[in-house]
């Protein structure tokens, strides 16, 4: 009989294509990666693995049998999520991921909410952006993603997942305190169209949407400074280095001199939870759900 837990290996060679990155998506060591698929190819006794230049590759017989895991490895997370939801408790683990402002923001309320009703669960937490969140959830790397997606930029949520709406995030435009707009009750996006701008690192999905937002008001950003953290970007803006965008949620302490001024045309971040739909029955999905939710409802910015 095929030892699961090697199936499982082979199952995270084939998503994450080497064996570090196999060796990282599920917590061990290389070497342990190794022994398993030599465990493995023994035990089917036909190659699995090739060299390819200096990594590795799947034979045909690799592939077919890592087809064959990951639909076994399905089966057991809807057999899990049946028997934990005909228990009805909410014990075992949970691995969750969210966006750094989210983690921030939601996860310290989350926590202390789950781990005050259900003393049993075990929690993890990691940060990742929006796009890495999916792919984690996709992979079997978290069991539940907290991702966003802004008003007129929507970000694509896989066959395979389901979503829940956790709460509507109501960004500022942040400039220095000495900016001829400081002082007004409401900005539009196109009024900065001439200062330069601190912006998220190029490639994550919040940048693209300023990208976005701004060519369609018909202007060419003047991106002067990337900064993933939103403190480093606030930082910036009070030494006088330009305008940005600073949404609300797990924002924290505002530095001296930066103004904040609401956006007049309405632009919000959605932020929500996504997880597989074979884990769908899972009371401890819907606990952390829930008390996401929750969190999201103290910041008062319920989804309407």
């Amino acid at each position: 009989m095929l030892n699961l837990e090697r199936l499982r290996t082979l199952d995270a060679l084939a998503r994450h294509g080497s064996v570090s990155g196999a060796a990282d998506g599920l917590h061990v060591t290389t070497s342990a990666v190794s022994q398993q698929m030599a465990k493995l190819e023994r035990e089917v006794g036909q190659q699995l693995l090739a060299k390819n230049g200096r990594g590795i590759r799947l034979t045909d017989a690799g592939r077919l049998l890592a087809d064959h895991a990951a639909k076994i490895l399905s089966q057991v997370q809807i057999a899990q999520s049946d028997i934990e939801a005909q228990r009805g408790q909410v014990v075992g683990e949970v691995r969750l991921a969210a966006f750094p402002t989210a983690a921030r923001g939601l996860f310290p309320a989350a926590l202390t909410t789950l781990r005050a009703e259900h003393p049993e669960l075990r929690l993890r937490t990691t940060e990742l952006e929006p796009e890495s969140g999916i792919r984690a959830v996709l992979r079997g790397d978290a069991d539940l993603a907290v991702v966003l997606d802004w008003s007129n930029k929507r970000l694509p949520v896989p066959g395979g997942l389901a979503k829940a709406e956790l709460l509507d995030d109501a960004p500022d435009i942040a400039m220095p305190a000495g900016h001829a707009l400081a002082d007004r009750r409401e900005v539009d996006i196109e009024d900065f169209a001439e200062d330069d701008w601190v912006s998220w690192p190029e490639g994550e999905f919040c940048y693209d949407w300023l990208m976005f937002t701004l060519r369609s008001k018909g202007i060419e950003p003047r991106i002067a400074h990337l900064a993933g953290e939103h403190h480093t970007q606030l930082a910036l803006i009070a030494a006088g280095f330009g305008v940005c965008v600073a949404p609300r949620l797990g924002r924290g302490p505002v530095p001296d001199g930066v103004r904040l001024v609401p956006v007049r045309q309405p632009m919000r971040r959605h932020v929500h939870a996504v997880w597989r739909t074979d884990a769908d029955r899972r009371p401890s999905i819907q606990a952390a759900v829930e008390a996401l939710r929750s969190a999201g409802r103290a910041l008062h910015a319920p989804v309407p």
